[in-house]
């Protein structure tokens, strides 16, 4: 049992204790208040509704408001109507109600059915325009509010409306790096469905609202860990399909250095893939590192290439899934070396898609930068005499990519890279050295076994000796259309089923490389964002 679990126990017994005190006052008995759920039924009907919407907060997440206006109503039915009475009924109910249960207070009634009468009554008013009445009305005690305690609760309601529908529908992302330029750019806003690919409900509870896992303007993390639920995914509306944009928390996330800048991972610090500011920060203690649980890890977005189960290769440059070629997206881009006669004139670059971000290098007439094959065209019409040279990326990356083991796959490269088989729920393998670097840390950290180990050849979990192993979730394999500028699968391994987070619906606004100073990209809003090409 968690200490969040025993907090939301102790607080349920503490208001039910309160609420066997309160109850006699509105004449219910005071056992009714220590009846689990039953309580609630009591309270819905005396603040005038039916006892039936009590069940009402059984549904996930969306308690929290209706518990909150039940709190509210229960104190408006006591004859209380001061603002901050009503914060404490809602934020520290058993406190509450325990202290409103010692002033022998007043039930005056369900103050919900004289709101409706009241409401009646100004709405007939209206309609017979007796403005006399209206004014009289509308200046009729409780119901009548300052009108900045009438903007304070609009505010209040409309804040825990929209957290509700981040957390539970649908989310706002910006694309801050061309992995995926051509199909989603730099400056592009997109709404993420979380309910597609099934809503993973929110693990993460003690949280500022709206926003993701650093506190704005004062910095540091947005949240309090330790307060969390398990893991659990609604059914879903559709499957992952090949190429569909998915976004996600990244799995090297879960440790993490951040700068003003950008933010590394322990595993970046590791090998090397790191600036010297950065790396020297790091040694010299001056970087702390910040461990962040699944939902509160950084947000990506990808193309799944990879699904469960599948063997993936790549093949000079090729996608291969099980030995068979597979078409690649539309506006894939790779590295050019690129020579220009002159001074290239770049007034169009932008409308072109390509940003100051697909430029690796420049120096004088010679360009280092990520093209799209529509757009080397572009370049190689306004320039024909220059030169344009595919850049070879073979090169052995060794420790730099996953599984980071120079032993069995220092031969591997982000062009030449595998084979290498993605892990389906229910799929066994068999351990043994070359796959338990790539299956450790699946294994031992999305999987929840941080007592999987190696010794002297063997393996171990929970300190038993095991020959293999049945994975208990989908993992996918997850890259960029930028196949040589983008940080994804190649780079920290398998993406699992629970760190998916939703699938992209639609542009709804987005800017020139990511700047409003260098305009808006008027072509591009309401855009589908799950559709391949500009």
């Amino acid at each position: 049992m968690t200490w969040l679990t025993l907090v939301l126990l102790f607080g349920y017994l503490g208001l039910s204790l309160a609420l066997s005190r309160l109850f006699p006052y509105a004449g219910r008995p005071a056992r009714h208040g220590l009846i689990p759920g039953y309580n609630m039924w009591v309270v819905a009907e005396l603040v005038g509704r039916k006892g039936s919407y009590s069940l009402l907060l059984l549904i996930p997440w969306f308690n929290m408001i209706w518990f909150a206006g039940l709190m509210v109503d229960l104190a408006r039915s006591f004859n209380r109507f001061n603002f901050f009475e009503h914060v404490a009924a809602v934020v520290a109910s058993w406190g509450y109600f325990g202290w409103l249960s010692t002033t022998e207070p007043q039930y005056r009634g369900p103050i919900l059915v004289e709101e409706r009468a009241w409401q009646a009554k100004l709405a007939a008013a209206e309609k017979a325009k007796d403005e006399r009445e209206v004014r009289k009305l509308r200046s009729q005690a409780p119901f009548a509010k300052p009108i900045l305690r009438d903007w304070a609760e609009a505010a209040i309601f409309a804040i825990f409306a929209a957290a509700l529908i981040r957390l539970l529908l649908i989310e706002s992302y910006i694309i801050p790096t061309p992995s995926m330029e051509g199909n989603l750019n730099v400056g592009d806003f997109l709404f993420v469905s979380k309910v597609n690919y099934g809503l993973r409900l929110p693990e993460t509870i003690l949280m500022l609202p709206l926003v993701h896992n650093r506190a704005p303007l004062v910095g540091g993390e947005s949240y309090i860990d330790g307060a969390r639920l398990p893991y659990r995914r609604l059914p879903a509306l559709e499957k992952i399909d090949r190429y569909d944009p998915v976004v996600f928390n990244v799995p090297a996330g879960d440790s993490v250095y951040i700068f003003p800048y950008r933010t590394y991972s322990a595993s970046d610090f590791e090998m090397g893939n790191i600036d010297p500011n950065a790396q020297r920060a790091i040694e010299t203690d001056r970087a702390d590192l910040v461990t962040r649980p699944v939902d509160k890890k950084d947000h990506y977005v990808k193309r799944a290439v990879g699904l469960p189960g599948e063997t993936l290769e790549i093949k000079d440059r090729k996608l291969f899934i099980d030995g068979t070629q597979v078409e690649d997206p539309q506006n894939i881009q790779f590295l050019y070396d690129i020579t220009f006669t002159g001074p290239p004139n770049k007034s169009r670059w932008a409308d072109m898609g390509i940003s100051t971000d697909d430029v690796a290098q420049s120096q004088g007439n010679r360009y280092i930068i990520h093209l799209s094959a529509e757009q080397l065209d572009f370049l190689k019409q306004g320039d024909p005499g220059g030169t344009f040279n595919f850049l070879d990326q073979s090169q052995p990356n060794g420790v730099r990519l996953y599984p980071h083991s120079a032993k069995y796959f220092g031969d591997w490269t982000v062009d030449n890279y595998g084979p290498i088989q993605i892990p389906a729920r229910g799929q066994t393998i068999r351990l043994e050295e070359r796959s338990y670097e790539l299956y450790w840390r699946p294994i031992k950290v999305y999987e929840n076994h941080p007592s999987f180990e190696r010794r002297g050849g063997k393996f171990y979990l929970d300190g038993q000796e095991i020959t293999e192993y049945t994975f208990r979730q989908d993992y996918y394999w997850m890259m960029g259309d930028n196949r040589h500028n983008s940080e994804d699968s190649r780079v920290w391994g398998f993406v699992p089923e629970d760190h998916i987070l939703g699938k992209p619906l639609f542009i709804w606004f987005s800017i020139k490389e990511g700047s409003l100073f260098n305009g808006v990209n008027w072509n591009r809003i309401f855009r589908s964002a799950s559709k391949q090409g500009n």
